[in-house]
Parts: structure tokens; C-alpha cells; sequence
């Protein structure tokens, strides 16, 4: 068996693949915020092509530079290689959209991010097998299936990541978790990898390494660059718990305000009496008004009333007679 190295470079390559694993995260996850406030097709091609061709086609290429086999010469099979990246992004953009049209519902999560977990493991055994040896390749078929298992936990995290991180701090984490899932899922896939002498291999054809993909990613990672300048990383409308705070604060003074102003209403205004107080008053008009009228009465009764003449005694003893 031949020996292989994952690591010609030393840690130039892991740790620049991490990178750009995490700086595509990062990306996605923020076209995802603005997904979800409601422009979601634009924003999901955007996340797509940041996660699927940044964060996971471009990690597995730049951990490609540092791969070599003992004694033997490597080549990349073009279109194979470019078909490649054409599936990262599709599965990526197919899994995202299944759980932003569904809300996240968990059954939606769960066929997504299955979705996309298969297809970034297709992504990355189409790589491979755009690789071309003169050494006999084999795989461990147990590894492959850990390394399957792997991008299909990883891919349906990164799906809740994307509906439910809020604020950067949280959105720099969760890039951070997806970068090294999706480099466990890389270098999984790598060790399940051995490689043999053959008599009956040829003299690979295709491109090397370094000038087909170098050029490759210094693009697709410089288009990464432009999407995050352009986005943003804080200049998103978001319902972060400062933002909640702050419209929390403002509706307290919009109702304050009010307060206030009805209590100046009914500080100008005259106070309007109750039913009971309203009847008590009436009455006590009513009563009052009677009163005032039989009074009336009586003086007028007393005015009106003539004396009763006296008759002289003389005359009345006449009548008499």
C-alpha cells in the first residue's frame, strides 16, 4: 500500500480550507437573516452559492492542494471537476429553500438537510473521482458511510443555523461549528481512501492540480469577498434583543405619550359626573322646583284673598226684622 499524505504543505492548506469553510458560512448565514425578513429567492441563491460553493466546494479543493500519493502523479479530470461544484450549489440551494418556503418546520428540517448532506457527499466523491492516479484507489466502505452520516448532521445543522441564528456574535459561532463539521466531513472522506501499485494503471491525463484550481478558487473566493463586503455582516434588519429593546423602549414612550396626553385632556376638560351622580342631581333640580312652585302658589293665594267686610250693628239688627 502506498502512502498518502493529506498534509504536503503542512498546515497551510487545513487551516486556509477552514477558513474559507467558515468565511462561506458566515456569508450564507447572513443572506439567511435577510431571507427570512421576506426577499427569500435572491438571498437563497446568494446563501447557496457562498455555502455550497465557498464553504464546502472550495474547502474540499483547497484541502485537495495538500493531497498526494507516494510515488505517483495526480491529475483532475476537468468537467468532472466543475460538475462538481455545480452540485455542492444545487443541494445547497434545494435544502435551503425546502425549509424557508416550509417555515422550518422539523419534518421539513429533516428531509433538507438529508437532501443536502447526500448532496455535498456527492460533491465530494465526484471530486474524487475526478482525480486521476496511476496507483489503484480504494475506499473503506464503513468510513464512507461515517463520512455520509457526517455531512448529513452537518448539512442539517447548518439548515437550523440558517433559520434560527440571530445577532453576529451567534452567526460567527454557528460559522465556526459549520466550518469544522464540514472539514470533519472532508478529511472523514479522505481517510477512507487508500491507494495501491498497479501493472495496470496508465499515466493519468487531465490538469494538475495547481493550475486548474488554483485559479478556481482565487475566483470563486474573491466573488465570496465581494458578497460579503456587499452584505454586510451588521447592517441587517433583524430582531436582534438590542433591536427588541429599542422597540420595546419606543412603543413605552409612544404610550406614555398618550397617557400623558389624556391626562391633560381630562385635566382641561370639566369632569363628566356618573349615571348616579347625574340622577342625585336631577332629583334634587325636581324637588327643588316644586318647592319653589307651591310657594308661588301660596303667595298668590294669600295676595288674592280680599278681607270679609263688617256690617254695622244698627243695619245688620234691621235686616233682622
Amino acid at each position: 500500500m502506498l502512502d498518502i499524505d493529506h498534509f504536503t504543505y503542512g498546515w497551510l492548506t487545513p487551516v486556509l480550507a477552514y477558513v474559507m469553510s467558515v468565511v462561506g458560512s458566515l456569508l450564507a448565514l447572513r443572506c439567511m437573516v435577510r431571507a427570512r425578513n421576506g426577499s427569500h429567492g435572491g438571498w437563497v441563491v446568494t446563501g447557496a452559492v457562498a455555502l455550497g460553493g465557498t464553504g464546502i466546494w472550495v474547502m474540499h479543493f483547497i484541502a485537495m492542494l495538500g493531497f498526494s500519493v507516494q510515488d505517483s502523479t495526480v491529475r483532475f479530470n476537468v468537467p468532472i471537476t466543475l460538475l462538481s461544484a455545480i452540485i455542492a450549489i444545487g443541494v445547497v440551494w434545494l435544502g435551503l429553500s425546502i425549509v424557508v418556503h416550509r417555515h422550518g418546520e422539523a419534518f421539513a428540517l429533516i428531509i433538507g438537510g438529508t437532501i443536502t448532506g447526500l448532496g455535498v457527499a456527492a460533491m465530494h466523491y465526484s471530486g474524487m473521482y475526478a482525480m486521476r492516479t496511476d496507483a489503484a484507489v480504494r475506499y473503506d466502505p464503513w468510513i464512507v458511510l461515517l463520512s455520509i452520516v457526517i455531512a448529513v448532521v452537518a448539512a442539517t445543522a447548518a439548515l437550523w443555523f440558517a433559520l434560527h441564528v440571530e445577532g453576529i456574535l451567534a452567526t460567527i459561532g454557528a460559522a465556526l461549528i459549520m466550518g469544522v463539521a464540514v472539514c470533519g466531513m472532508h478529511y472523514t472522506g479522505m481517510f477512507a481512501m487508500s491507494a495501491h501499485v498497479s501493472d495496470h494503471m496508465h499515466a493519468p491525463s487531465g490538469a494538475q492540480p495547481a493550475q486548474l484550481l488554483t485559479p478556481l478558487i482565487v475566483a470563486v473566493s474573491m466573488a465570496t469577498m465581494l458578497m460579503l463586503f456587499q452584505v454586510g455582516i451588521t447592517d441587517v434588519d433583524e430582531p436582534t434583543s438590542a433591536g427588541f429593546a429599542a422597540s420595546t423602549r419606543a412603543g413605552s414612550g409612544r404610550l406614555a405619550h398618550r397617557v400623558r396626553a389624556g391626562v391633560s385632556t381630562r385635566t382641561i376638560s370639566p369632569p363628566r359626573p356618573s349615571n348616579a351622580a347625574t340622577a342625585t342631581g336631577d332629583l334634587s333640580a325636581h324637588s327643588s322646583a316644586r318647592w319653589e312652585k307651591w310657594k308661588y302658589r301660596f303667595r298668590s293665594r294669600s295676595t288674592s284673598m280680599a278681607p270679609i267686610p263688617v256690617m254695622p250693628s244698627s243695619r245688620a239688627q234691621s235686616m233682622t226684622r
